[in-house]
């Protein structure tokens, strides 16, 4: 599975960037989302709403971690002052708890972050 992160979709939404890469993952069942990510873009302007948000709810959806066991692997990955926040951490998270899932991101610390992890995905 691939979870493309906030970047990603904003690219697509703002200059059409990704739309095949995606639309391509979508009908293959290998895009994934995260209620972050969701919420994330709910924050800002979306195309078409009510539909966009519905489309995105409609996406397999990865688990949470609770904040406790996001503490203890930022700690036990030392993953502090690397540059990534909460939410970043999070899909890192649910990535490491969903074996096979990956992140797609333009995030550059995210990106690196995820690459040490062997957890970023390349995206033709």
């Amino acid at each position: 599975m691939i979870l493309a992160d906030t970047s990603i979709w904003i690219e697509m939404f703002r200059r059409g960037g990704f739309k095949a890469q995606l639309d391509s993952l979508i009908a293959n069942d290998q895009l994934c989302t995260h209620p972050c990510v969701v919420a994330e873009l709910a924050c800002g302007t979306l195309p078409d709403r009510q539909n966009t948000l519905k489309l995105l709810d409609n996406l397999i959806a990865l688990r949470t971690m609770q904040l406790a066991d996001l503490r203890v692997m930022i700690e036990s990955r030392g993953l502090a002052s690397k540059g990534v926040g909460l939410t970043d951490v999070h899909l890192i998270g649910s990535c490491l708890a969903s074996p096979g899932t990956q992140i797609w991101t333009i995030d550059a610390a995210l990106g690196r972050v995820s690459e040490s992890l062997s957890i970023r995905a390349s995206v033709p």
